[in-house]
């Protein structure tokens, strides 16, 4: 048994971020505890041009953080004051990265040059290149072992620990706090650590889904905190997206700007065709479609109708459906194509880009030679064998709800950041999840030292809760069961069918009775989220396609394939889910939406509230 004053579970970008915030706020009792710092998404994944998206910082285009957070606010189901709050510290979060060795690209004069992003209207992204979070990583990790920040690793996070804190005599109800963890480590060995504060840095549910573009060792370790109740939000709310499938990847990008040939195949890889064809009724239009599919990646339901987003679909009912295999070829271009014939957007980038070259390997190797090394460097050659994609689950927009400070909203001293943080509504600007991650850190570590510096727990009463956990329901080896992911990938992907949902979420919940560890839970939780959501009529948005409407294309049994309109008024609200483990039961409820904070700006009076605290005080949230 160990005991620290603040426990950070988790590894990736958000976690490591926190620990090096917390040192700077001069808490020096940290633990870092984690499967392993080669483990997490953040440092595992990536894509053609892994995106940062920050307040723009170069240029004559004016921005500041109101304007930053419109743009958060306006895709829907984003709270405004967490918009405002991501929005003003990105700066800083960004200049953190900068100044710990994270090598964003500046022009001669020091301006730290941007790009415009998919759902945002000026140029505030910015990237190192395929690997940003990698990089991010790569010098936070640094900065912890020049610290001397302790690090546990190959332990996995099983059980959180609460209790009721009772502020005064005679207080009859108290508040949930967590007061620790329990981990088994590779050995099936359970270790307890009591902890006053947990940052939880575990990421997304990417290790729920069977077609996946998370890294295969990320499991996913929301289950914990939902199994102690605490309140997620917006969980419906995910994005898929086609990636490469032996070495998981997203082809977005250049990937698809290249204009790659389609190709399927039945499962021994025999009798191979380009199957986007027989859907469209001109080639020019499928290839200025598959183009567009690198600004537009990744799913998103407003773009299937005449727009690139068909081309997920059609994936889909290849793979899924049909049960065949589909590959993107760049040793040859797809029939039919021809350059004058694209869209003037496509044909100006590419001759912009001096790419209007004979093969899709050729254009690659031109606009983004990276990309071709990626694959090599693990075992694919793109110039000499075809690449094996699906269409996979990508990033968990919802998550679990926290304040502005990244606190749980309703269990105390618990503070999800990064992923498992449900801050973002139905879309988001590429790159904002790796600012979100690094805020929540800035602010998590800033609250706690402020707020909850001194120790507070009994530990003869944390101890008295401390039950050895069932090792039964824990096999390390094959922690998620296979039908779990099948399921999720099934029911809860970018294709929802209301009646298919009701028998899925019935099974789901009869095999956490039976499988009762929190992967299986967190499941089940996800898709009566779906579920609740679809029969409240918000309808297809973001990366749900719900089924049932309009016809989505002329040459599809629309019986079977047709969108459940988008009622938008949902937008205006969040939906919050909660696991009670004391009546095993769940239950969702809406919430209007916070607006964007109008707050007075006068330096004198918010001087004096800083000096004086004011701003760690728990407001009241509208």
């Amino acid at each position: 048994m160990r005991k620290v004053h603040t426990l950070i579970i988790g590894s990736g970008a958000a976690g490591l971020c926190a620990a090096v915030r917390l040192r700077a706020e001069g808490i020096d009792d940290i633990l870092i505890a984690t499967e392993g710092l080669d483990q997490s998404t953040s440092i595992n994944t990536g894509s053609d041009k892994q995106t940062y998206y920050k307040l723009s910082l170069c240029g004559s285009q004016t921005d500041s953080p109101y304007e930053t957070a419109q743009t958060l606010f306006e895709n829907g189901s984003m709270h405004g004051d967490l918009a405002l709050v991501e929005a003003a510290l990105s700066a800083r979060a960004f200049f953190h990265l900068v100044n710990l060795g994270v090598r964003f690209p500046t022009d001669m004069f020091g301006q730290f040059v941007g790009y415009k992003t998919d759902h945002d209207p000026r140029q505030r992204a910015v990237s190192v290149g395929p690997y940003t979070s990698r990089d991010m990583c790569l010098v936070l990790i640094k900065r912890v072992k020049e610290l001397q920040i302790p690090i546990c690793e190959h332990l996995y996070c099983v059980e959180l620990l609460k209790l009721k804190e009772h502020k005064e005599d005679g207080d009859k109800y108290g508040e949930d706090r967590v007061c620790g963890a329990i981990f088994l480590n590779e050995n099936n060995e359970w270790i307890p650590i009591i902890a006053e504060n947990i940052i939880f840095a575990v990421g997304g549910p990417g290790g729920l889904y069977e077609r996946s573009v998370y890294p295969q060792c990320h499991k996913g370790g929301i289950g914990p905190a939902l199994a102690i109740g605490a309140e997620a939000q917006n969980l419906p709310e995910s994005q898929f997206g086609m990636a490469s499938t032996k070495f998981r990847w997203n082809v977005s990008g250049t990937y698809m700007q290249v204009i790659p040939k389609f190709v399927s195949t039945d499962q021994n890889g025999y009798n191979p065709h380009e199957f986007l064809q027989e859907y469209f009724d001109s080639p020019d239009d499928l290839h200025s479609k598959i183009f567009l599919k690198g600004y537009q990646w990744p799913f998103d339901v407003k773009k299937v109708i005449g727009g690139s987003s068909i081309i997920d679909i059609l994936v889909y009912i290849e793979t899924v459906e049909r049960q065949r295999r589909v590959f993107l070829d760049y040793r040859e271009n797809p029939q039919d194509f021809c350059f004058d014939r694209l869209l003037p957007e496509a044909y100006q980038y590419l001759k912009n880009s001096a790419a209007l070259l004979d093969t899709p390997i050729e254009r690659l190797e031109k606009m983004n030679p990276n990309a071709i090394r990626l694959y090599a460097a693990n075992g694919i050659d793109l110039r000499n064998e075809m690449l094996e994609i699906a269409v996979c689950a990508q990033h968990n927009n919802g998550g679990l709800a926290g304040t502005i400070w990244w606190e749980s909203t309703n269990i105390k001293h618990l503070f999800p950041i990064g992923e498992v943080n449900g801050s973002h509504g139905v879309v988001r600007p590429g790159g904002s999840a790796l600012n979100s991650g690094q805020v929540g850190a800035f602010r998590a570590a800033e609250l706690i030292a402020n707020q909850y510096r001194n120790w507070t727990l009994n530990i003869d009463t944390v101890v008295s809760k401390i039950r050895k956990p069932d090792m039964s329901v824990f096999p390390l080896k094959k922690m998620v069961p296979d039908l779990v992911r099948r399921r999720m990938s099934q029911f809860g992907g970018l294709v929802r069918r209301s009646d298919d949902l009701k028998i899925a979420v019935q099974e789901a919940w009869k095999q956490f009775q039976y499988d009762k560890n929190p992967f299986c839970l967190a499941h089940a939780v996800y898709l009566d989220a779906i579920f609740y959501a679809i029969h409240s009529g918000v309808g297809s948005r973001g990366g749900g396609l719900v089924i049932g409407g309009k016809p989505i294309h002329c040459k599809l049994d629309n019986n079977r394939w047709s969108l459940q309109p988008e009622n938008e008024s949902y937008r205006e609200k969040i939906l919050l889910s909660r696991y009670n483990p004391e009546t095993n039961e769940i239950s969702h409820r809406w919430e209007q939406r916070r607006p964007i904070p109008e707050t007075p700006l006068w330096f004198e009076t918010v001087w004096q509230e800083f000096r004086q605290g004011k701003i760690y005080q728990k407001q009241k949230l509208h």
